[in-house]
Parts: structure tokens; C-alpha cells; sequence
């Protein structure tokens, strides 16, 4: 029985959805197709149901996906250890994570898959929602919560630090910032508050409830551009606004979140050479961004003032 054929089979079950399979494989969706009709003909047997929304597994399907599960675990670790392995790592790996993290800490790293992978291709979802794991929109997730209890593999990949931000031109026009008392006194930027995609994103009512809003964006990137451009004060995670020269941090001995990151994967992923790949790869940027991403907060110059 052709291996590639039950190995488009197998991506086909998992993902219920021609483009899916052939986005994890790296091939045509024509080709999940073909392979797969190829192995129904060998069986003489159906193995999905095709339905408007994609491709149901059938009964005999059912009967035959442990089996091949079980050939894909003993397949691949003997692929991974083969002379060359690391180096002819191929397909697609869609990764779904936070907008700003996404953007700043992982895209640069991400990118470079490519050099050392020619023939492996990154999708990177950096967006402002949750990117679902159970819906299949990526093969590995990065998210403000640890994942709910299921067939996933789950880590915590890494604290990261948030602090107030202002432009240096907003302070000098309004008044001085002594205490979070007068914190009220001053226009914020942050986010809409009924399409908050995680409870983690409400920092501001641990710190107040803003009177006054100058901007709310879906966006951390865009409150982050707001606020350098002179429209008022934000928490901002250290990572992103510290890249700008004209921000300052507002009360940085005072006011400072801590968040974490989490990273999850199918429970099937695990025996993939390229997710494991670019899982391992995840890791290693966590770690070694740790000045980036926890850094220590801004000496406090007596109080934040407007002329400095």
C-alpha cells in the first residue's frame, strides 16, 4: 500500500478539507484529491463523505485512520533520524499568534525559516483575535491562555511585561503624572471593550476605568501608533513600544503587567518533523528574547513630568 497515498489520507481526516490537507502537505489540492481516490479504488471502499462544507470521514475511513496513525508513528522517527532529515524539511506550517507578538518578536525569525528550509513555507497569522487550534486555522498557536483540556500539547512559552506609555510631546502639553491618582485626568488609548477576544487584554480596569478615550482599536499596533503620535496614554507590552524612541514609560515603578504566552499543537502534530521543527524554533526565540520581553521597568525620575 502507497505511503504517500494513506499520508494525504490521513491529512485529509484530520483537516476535513482539500485546501487543509494541501496546505500541510505542500501540495495541490488536486493532489489530496487524486491520492486519495487512488487509495479508495486500491480498498474498494468510500473513506469520506464529501459534504458542502468539506470531506466527512466514512465508517470504513474511521476503521482505517488508527492503523495509519500508527504507520506515521513509526514512519516518522525513523525519517527525522535519517542523514540529511533536518535539511530536506518540507510542506507548510501555519502558525497563529497575538497581533504584536506575531509581528515584532516572531516574523523576523520566521522569515529565516526559509534559508535553512527552502523547501518548508511559514504561514504566519499574526492577528488581533484568538486563532482556533479546534477549528484547524493553524498547526500551532500561540495565546494569552493556556488552551482548555483536550487532545493538544500545551507549553508556556513565556511571561511578558506591559507598561504605561506616553509620547514625550503628549507629556510636555498636560499636566504632570505623580500618582495613578491623576492618571484620571488624562486621555487614554486602548481597546474596544466588547470585542476583547481575552479576558488577559483588560489591564485597565486593574488599573482605572479611563474617562476619557482618545482612540480604541481592535489593534495593539494601532493604539501603539496613536499613542506615539501624540494621543494619549496606553499599557502597551514592553516588546512593541520600547522600539519606539519617542515613548516613555508613565509611573514605571507603579504601573507594570505581567502576561504569558502559551503554545499549543494537535496531539498528532507532534510526530511532524516540520512543526516540530518550527516548534523547537519558537522555543529557542522565547528564550532568548527574554531582555525584550520581560525587561526591567525604566528608572523613575522623581515622577513622570511634562517638560522632563
Amino acid at each position: 500500500m502507497d505511503w504517500d497515498n494513506l499520508r494525504h489520507f490521513l491529512e485529509l481526516a484530520r483537516t476535513g478539507t482539500l485546501g487543509g490537507a494541501a496546505r500541510r502537505l505542500g501540495v495541490d489540492h488536486t493532489t489530496v484529491a487524486r491520492r486519495v481516490q487512488a487509495l479508495e479504488k486500491q480498498l474498494g471502499t468510500p473513506l469520506f463523505a464529501r459534504e458542502a462544507g468539506g470531506h466527512r470521514i466514512s465508517d470504513a475511513g474511521r476503521r482505517l485512520l488508527p492503523q495509519v496513525e500508527a504507520m506515521e508513528a513509526a514512519f516518522l522517527p525513523m525519517e527525522r533520524a535519517a542523514p540529511g532529515a533536518g535539511e530536506g524539511l518540507s510542506g507548510v506550517v501555519r502558525v497563529g499568534a497575538t497581533e504584536g507578538f506575531g509581528t515584532v518578536v516572531l516574523a523576523p525569525v520566521l522569515a529565516g525559516c526559509a534559508a535553512r528550509h527552502p523547501g518548508l513555507v511559514v504561514d504566519l497569522l499574526a492577528m488581533p483575535r484568538l486563532v482556533q487550534l479546534s477549528r484547524r486555522e493553524a498547526d500551532i498557536v500561540i495565546s494569552l491562555e493556556r488552551p482548555a483540556r483536550g487532545t493538544v500539547v500545551a507549553v508556556k512559552l513565556t511571561d511578558y511585561a506591559l507598561q504605561l506609555y506616553a509620547a514625550r510631546s503628549y507629556l510636555a502639553g498636560h499636566e504632570r503624572i505623580l500618582d495613578r491618582e491623576a492618571l484620571r485626568r488624562h486621555r487614554f488609548v486602548g481597546y474596544v471593550d466588547d470585542l476583547l477576544f481575552s479576558k488577559e487584554l483588560q489591564y485597565l480596569q486593574e488599573l482605572h476605568r479611563p474617562v476619557q478615550f482618545s482612540l480604541r482599536s481592535t489593534s495593539v499596533l494601532a493604539q501603539c501608533e496613536a499613542v506615539a503620535a501624540g494621543a494619549g496614554l496606553a499599557v502597551l507590552p514592553a516588546f512593541l513600544a520600547d522600539r519606539h524612541p519617542g515613548l516613555r514609560q508613565v509611573l514605571p515603578g507603579d504601573v507594570r503587567f505581567i502576561r504569558s504566552f502559551w503554545m499549543s499543537m494537535p496531539q498528532e502534530a507532534k510526530h511532524q518533523a516540520r512543526v516540530q521543527a518550527v516548534w523547537a524554533l519558537l522555543r529557542e526565540t522565547a528564550a532568548q528574547q527574554q531582555a525584550v520581553l520581560l525587561p526591567a521597568p525604566a528608572a523613575v525620575e522623581g515622577a513622570t513630568d511634562a517638560a522632563g
